[in-house]
């Protein structure tokens, strides 16, 4: 639950977010709330689509080994988190420079009202297809929690809306460069979790070495089974006994997601004091 409620949480903030941007560069537009409506619709319906489609393609592949499907959307959530956590975490600051651009350039009348509508549903779709995907990695982890994840995706809502309404109102000053640095950690660790239980389905379907059935056992202190073992499995990958392979999977993503990260920083870093210089 908490692990859905973090990823819900983060997409829906940052879709509110932009959708609180453009709100308050037309401020006095008329109709601009059609627009946007129309834009929110839109996006909803179009990760919908996509929820349908990742639905049905799991029922084409149960017949060729569950496993190996399983794994295959265990790295793709985890490439898709990687550069979630890489690229929005320094690109951030100037996608809302350009959103709020957009918005001025609606109310200066230099561009159309269906402006509006294409950043808005294009923000949606894309942090809806998003969250899609990665619920899907995380059911795929963990069966039979659905109760929990519909819990942990309301509250996620809830709460990623409520910050979102809170700021455009100005009743919130939050800020958010140390609010996404916390969720980019959070996201970070789920990454490497997932690719570690992506390994543990190829290991157990033999396509993978074990390099150690269980390097350690850990279930005497903390079961998996546990509510804290399932929170943290569900975070942060925790395992009572993993195999060599996952444990070795587990720190190279962490190290790449890393050092992508500082690599990408000091290239933005590099180009800003260029532009400055300039």
């Amino acid at each position: 639950m908490l692990s859905t409620a973090l990823i819900v949480f983060r997409e829906v903030l940052e879709a509110a977010l932009v959708v609180s941007i453009v709100l308050a560069a037309t401020k006095g537009v008329a109709h601009r709330g059609w627009w946007v409506s129309g834009g929110l619709l839109g996006g909803i319906i179009g990760a919908g689509l996509i929820a349908v489609f990742a639905d049905a393609i799991s029922s084409w592949a149960s017949g060729m080994g569950q496993e190996v499907f399983n794994a295959c959307v265990m790295f793709v959530a985890v490439v898709m988190l990687g550069w979630h956590s890489v690229w929005m975490g320094k690109h951030s600051r100037e996608m809302a420079k350009q959103i709020a651009a957009v918005g001025k350039a609606v109310a200066a009348g230099s561009r159309p009202l269906t402006g509006l509508a294409v950043v808005v549903g294009v923000a949606v779709l894309r942090e809806g297809s998003e969250t899609v995907l990665f619920l899907y990695g995380i059911a795929v982890g963990e069966p039979g929690q659905t109760p929990q994840m519909a819990l942990g995706a309301l509250l996620g809502v809830a709460g990623g809306v409520g910050l979102g309404a809170g700021m455009y109102a100005g009743l919130l000053q939050i800020p958010l460069k140390r609010l996404f640095s916390v969720t980019n950690a959070l996201i970070v660790l789920l990454a490497a979790g997932m690719a570690s239980q992506g390994i543990g389905y190829l290991v157990s379907a033999g396509l993978l070495p074990s390099l150690g059935d269980a390097m350690w056992d850990t279930s005497w202190l903390l079961a998996e089974t546990s509510v804290v073992g399932k929170m943290l499995h569900a975070l942060i990958g925790y395992t009572a006994r993993p195999a060599g392979i996952q444990i070795a999977g587990y720190l190279a993503t962490l190290a790449i997601i890393v050092a992508l990260s500082r690599v990408v920083g000091r290239v933005h870093g590099a180009g800003g004091q260029a532009r400055h210089s300039t």
